[in-house]
């Protein structure tokens, strides 16, 4: 066992993005920034590097097949000490968290225990494991929202929506996409169980949800902030759109959907951001 091994297996980069992103969740809350988001950005990327160790344990028998460079089963770290760096990693998160506010608190609380079930459980388990993917992918806008006041974790809901909905639209599409890969490795996934075009129509509904509640910002960002969010959504419709009528995963992967509704993602961040500091 070695340094290299425990840096590896947080992910390092995944976790650093998250912390940042809860930077700009802020950003977008209030239009401005303190020295209080260091903070926020500590206790994400924390929790986001403990729920990444936490699945590797989980994850341990699988990845000695599929991913035998991953550090538990290149012996570069034991499971034993990847529990237990995992719960040093969310502890940390947890006590950080409380010198922020309580909100953000609950908040760190409630997204280690959904990441502890995530791995032992929930992505074993149709819908429901995509749905705890994107609630998590979500919070990180009601991490910004909390630490900026109970007024503002209101206002931060609508977006919070948006993301999840959209998030949700995406990693059913990207199981929709690795349905051979699953059924084969004997996974049991939403479009193992309904197929792929069903499970494209369904990503479409969630898709058009997430286009109807960003119209919800507008009543505080005005027209500017319609007009861009207007553009973002013409992608979005684009993209899941592009996935219906796709009867298996190749027609699905051609079509590009999932890269497509990626690019709309990150587009609604930059409008958000925009919008938060301009209007």
């Amino acid at each position: 066992m070695g340094i290299a091994g425990f840096f590896s297996i947080i992910r390092p980069a995944n976790s650093v993005v998250a912390g940042l992103a809860a930077v700009v969740a802020y950003l977008i809350a209030t239009g401005t920034l303190v020295p209080g988001v260091i903070l926020l950005m500590a206790v994400v990327t924390l929790i986001t590097a403990a729920g990444n160790v936490i699945n590797d344990y989980f994850d341990a028998e699988i990845d000695a097949i599929n991913r035998p460079e991953r550090p538990i089963p290149s012996g570069t770290v034991s499971r034993n000490s990847a529990l237990v760096y995992a719960g040093v990693l969310f502890l940390l998160g947890i006590l950080i968290s409380a010198f922020t506010v309580p909100l953000c608190l609950a908040i760190a609380l409630f997204n280690a225990f959904l990441l502890v079930a995530y791995a032992a459980r929930l992505k074993s388990t149709p819908f429901f494991g995509n749905a705890a993917v994107s609630y998590l992918a979500a919070s990180i806008f009601l991490f910004g929202g909390a630490l900026a006041g109970g007024n503002r974790l209101l206002d931060m809901l609508p977006v919070a929506t948006i993301a999840f909905l959209a998030m949700l639209a995406r990693e059913l599409l990207k199981d929709a996409e690795d349905i051979d890969g699953d059924r084969a490795g004997g996974a049991d996934t939403l479009p193992i169980r309904i197929g792929v075009q069903k499970t494209a129509l369904l990503a479409f509904v969630f898709a058009i949800a997430a286009v109807a509640a960003s119209v919800l910002p507008y009543l505080w960002w005005g027209m500017w902030y319609l007009a861009g969010i207007a553009l973002v959504d013409i992608i979005v419709i684009i993209a899941a759109f592009s996935a219906l009528g796709c009867t298996d995963p190749d027609r699905l992967k051609a079509a590009g959907s999932t890269g497509l509704l990626k690019i709309g993602m990150f587009a609604s961040l930059v409008v958000f951001t925009l919008s938060a500091v301009y209007l």
